[in-house]
């Protein structure tokens, strides 16, 4: 047994591991794009990795619902259906309601400084209007938040939230806000965290979840943004 303070082999992350961020940020950024099945000889040679490690990461995407499985035809990157989209954002306002309330009973201070820095991140993408940065800044923002409630379980869960959240914007550009809007929500849930406002804060939270939703769904925003929904008949998996 472990004594207190031991000092131990700090472990290696494995291969798969390492593959499985590759095939993680792949897909977040669109390489490999909702219903694209992913072929194990093509990948492997792409990575330079053995078929072993990849099917282990593989299969770890699958646990975290980025990957669905079809009997007898392999592996697909997941297509999200309107209803998939509006369970990530309650599911991520769930868990960053409860890092708020955290927050406000800790470091507000620290929590302050931090997203302080995230919000000028967030500043300078969206003066290039670039939106790729612009949303890699938002989701650093959000990370951020979740971060500073001190909770690793919470921070677990929302990363793979976030990921989905990732596919949704990449698929989805028409329905993301313009620059100066999404700087301002931002803005306004940091100001509420410095002045101590918590429910103004979890106010703020909750409608930025939920009015996400509905411009992401809102048939208003045009075909490029409701092509990336998959319909729920069709994208219907047979071996999740």
């Amino acid at each position: 047994m472990n004594s207190p303070g031991r000092l131990r082999p700090v472990p290696r992350r494995s291969t798969a591991a390492l593959i499985a961020d590759q095939l993680r940020s792949a897909i977040m950024y669109g390489e490999l794009a909702p219903g694209d099945q992913l072929g194990e000889t093509d990948l492997a040679g792409r990575l330079g990795v053995s078929r072993g490690p990849l099917r282990e990461a593989m299969q770890r995407l699958v646990q975290e619902g980025l990957l669905r499985s079809e009997r007898h035809r392999g592996l697909f990157v997941r297509e999200l259906t309107a209803q998939d989209v509006r369970d990530v954002y309650v599911a991520r306002l769930a868990i960053e309601r409860t890092a708020c309330e955290l927050i406000m009973r800790g470091n507000r201070g620290e929590a302050t400084a931090r997203l302080t820095a995230a919000l000028q991140r967030l500043v300078d993408a969206a003066a290039t209007r670039d939106r790729v940065a612009m949303s890699d800044a938002d989701q650093a923002f959000h990370r951020t938040l979740v971060s500073c409630s001190g909770n690793s379980r919470l921070e677990r869960m929302a990363q793979t939230l976030l990921v989905e959240t990732r596919m949704c914007l990449t698929v989805m550009q028409a329905a993301y806000p313009e620059p100066e809007e999404l700087v301002q929500e931002h803005r306004k849930v940091l100001d509420a965290i410095a002045d101590g406002d918590e429910e103004a804060l979890l106010r703020l939270i909750t409608a930025h979840m939920l009015d996400t939703v509905e411009r992401i769904n809102d048939p208003a925003n045009g075909d490029d943004a409701a092509g990336g929904l998959a319909d729920p008949e069709s994208a219907a998996p047979s071996g999740r």
